[in-house]
């Protein structure tokens, strides 16, 4: 793990995680999929009155550490298409089909699962292409 964690490219994955929120902000707009998402009787309701930093500021360091970890695992230079690859299996295959079971067990609409994980598989495919690419 030492020798994973010592090839890291602190820069990409930095770049990685500021990658999510920029997808974030375009993913979750009035443009693409926000009223599809907050309609959704699955989603938080509008009189949620969490602090907006400790969401962003949260979201970021969870981002920082995903793209972190998904770096140890493509190892020392993996190169773009394996990057790719594996972000795409990594956001469908590990991260989508979790929240699948959840929503499943939870009751959450289809739509509501395709914004989520569909979100998640670019965030991980845009990991790829930025780790692989800089590695």
């Amino acid at each position: 793990m030492n020798e994973a964690a010592g090839s890291v490219n602190l820069l990409a994955v930095l770049l990685a995680a500021i990658s999510a929120f920029v997808l974030g902000g375009a993913w979750y707009s009035k443009a693409m999929f926000l009223n599809a998402w907050a309609a959704d009787p699955g989603q938080a309701t509008k009189t949620d009155h969490r602090h907006p930093a400790k969401i962003f500021g949260g979201a970021f360091i969870c981002s920082l550490i995903a793209a972190y970890v998904f770096a140890m695992f493509l190892g020392p230079s993996p190169g773009i298409a394996f990057g790719v690859g594996a972000g795409v299996a990594t956001g469908f295959g590990f991260v989508a089909m979790s929240f699948g079971i959840n929503y499943l067990f939870e009751g959450k609409s289809l739509k509501l699962f395709l914004i989520n994980g569909g979100y998640h598989v670019v965030q991980f495919t845009l990991y790829g292409v930025i780790i692989g690419w800089m590695q």
